[in-house]
């Protein structure tokens, strides 16, 4: 049995497999993240105390503020263009862009060499971006669904969790080798469930060497777009110089593991259940993403955590230097806010910052212990 409603995401996804079979994790993914009409970031607002989840920017404008440091700080170190391609990857509610933005204005020249570009596919985020912007004083940002539309010339991107929702394909070791997990309908029970393709996975390249010989029942995740984005990205720096910063929850290194998750309203949700109701993401493996830099020629600075770098950009001092003139409910506020961005309990060790740049270039801040 198919469900009947019309404007079903559910209905969609069992109709597609209805016709072609089992469909791979990511395309199940791709779908109730970003189908045109249905998928999750199309057609609601996911971020804040009203969404289902919140980033590090709606914590605390000591984020994007540090951030904005950083990037003044490539652009100085680039020789102080007189024009840049200031690039987020997934600007959320346009919170980030905005804290950056004004820590640039603190130093003479940046912000008015800063040119906006913003990589958004939903239209209903964009909208939100643009009023946020607007109401911000921010003018001239441009919106894009994809990289290569961005002009040439020098760029700075900066990609908070945004890669932790690319599309990621799962494979089970098996005693017959590593099979790739498929999405199934089950028509009697009328719900999705995980089944193994019939064969054996003919990519090798889709399980990293170190991992090839895993115990059997182990699941290994491969992220593709993700690998393919910072490809392009890292030739981009090669050619027109710049740095790219991702920031995202993840590992280090390669591992085996299941670590789909879905989110709705701040609390865990099934993964199969009502697709295109809730995030989905997957974590973000950090190891992959500096090979595929460093294989297109440009340099992987990290990871190191989300905590240490925040530290090393000096968010005690900001701290600090606020709480002197903060009530006591400030204060408890701003130390809150260090806490859930630095703690290893909380965001501080979980979240991993990756930067990449070109190779002649010496690590940028934040780095310099980890190179």
């Amino acid at each position: 049995m198919t469900p009947t409603a019309p404007d079903s995401l559910t209905r969609h996804l069992a109709d597609l497999i209805q016709v072609q079979g089992p469909i791979p994790v990511s395309v199940y993914m791709a779908e109730a993240l970003g189908h045109p009409d249905l998928g999750y970031y199309m057609t609601r607002e996911p971020i804040g105390r009203d969404g289902d989840f919140i980033t590090a920017p709606e914590v605390s404008q000591f984020f994007g503020e540090l951030i904005g440091i950083w990037c003044v700080d490539i652009w100085q170190r680039m020789g102080s263009p007189p024009s840049f391609c200031l690039t987020e990857l997934g600007p959320g509610k346009g919170t980030l862009m905005i804290d950056l933005v004004r820590a640039l204005s603190a130093m003479p020249g940046a912000a008015e060499a800063a040119h906006i570009h913003m990589i958004e596919t939903s239209p209903s985020l964009a909208d939100q971006q643009r009023k946020n912007l607007d109401r911000a004083g921010i003018a001239g940002a441009r919106w894009h669904q994809r990289l290569a539309d961005i002009p040439r010339g020098p760029l700075i991107v900066v990609a908070n969790e945004f890669f932790d929702a690319l599309p990621v394909r799962q494979y089970v070791r098996t005693e017959r080798g590593w099979h790739e997990r498929l999405v199934d309908w089950d028509p009697a029970a009328e719900c999705f469930r995980f089944v193994l393709a019939a064969r054996p996975a003919a990519d090798p390249e889709a399980v990293p060497q170190e991992l090839k010989h895993a115990p059997e029942d182990e699941v290994v995740e491969s992220c593709p777009a993700a690998q393919a984005l910072v490809s392009d990205l890292a030739e981009r720096l090669v050619k027109d110089d710049g740095a790219v910063l991702v920031i995202d929850y993840g590992s280090a290194e390669s591992a085996t593991g299941d670590s789909l998750q879905a989110v709705s309203g701040h609390a865990t949700h099934p993964v199969l259940d009502r697709p295109g109701e809730a995030d989905l993401t997957a974590h973000v493996d950090f190891a992959a993403l500096a090979k595929a830099g460093q294989a297109a020629g440009a340099a992987a600075h990290g990871p190191v955590t989300q905590g240490s770098f925040l530290q090393a950009l000096g968010i005690d001092l900001r701290a600090a230097a606020l709480a002197e003139h903060a009530t006591p409910a400030q204060q408890h506020d701003l130390q809150t806010a260090v806490e859930r961005l630095c703690a290893p309990e909380q965001m501080g060790e979980l979240f991993k910052v990756l930067a990449f740049t070109r190779a002649d270039h010496l690590p940028p801040a934040g780095f310099e212990a980890a190179s």
